[in-house]
């Protein structure tokens, strides 16, 4: 399967303009011709901080808006088996990573998918790269 697990922090930057980076610009590129696969816990995710950042007034409603259109249009799927997977193998990694549950979930798609990441988490790279998964976009 081509494509890679994409983390929220990364589609957030693209919602921001105080969170665009280099990295998440080559990654929202590269959508144009593979897919991205998210943990089911990562549509929730991304609601909570749009929410949040309406609420604070980091985002106008147009804003919350447009970052809604563009997120819907891209080629992601939705992982089905990340509920089946978190009292087993995203647990264990959380435990032993030291991961918040969220965080492991996506370390977990991307070890069962033999997918490589894409974050801008700077835990969640060290650990990523400690268990030999590929960083997108990186060597």
């Amino acid at each position: 399967m081509t494509g890679f697990v994409l983390d929220c922090s990364v589609a957030m930057s693209w919602c921001f303009e105080d969170e665009a980076s280099a990295y998440a610009d080559l990654v929202l590129d590269a959508l144009k011709g593979t897919q991205a696969v998210v943990p089911s816990l990562w549509p929730l995710e991304v609601a909570n901080v749009l929410s949040v950042a309406e609420r604070r007034s980091c985002l106008s409603a147009s804003q919350l808006t447009r970052a809604i259109t563009l997120l819907q249009a891209l080629p992601i799927r939705v992982d089905t088996l990340t509920a089946q997977q978190a009292l087993g193998a995203t647990l264990s990694l959380a435990r032993e990573h030291s991961l918040s549950a969220y965080d492991a979930a996506y370390l977990e798609v991307a070890m069962r998918e033999g997918l490589p990441l894409a974050t801008a988490d700077v835990q969640l790279l060290k650990v990523i790269k400690a268990c030999g998964i590929p960083v997108y976009l990186q060597e």
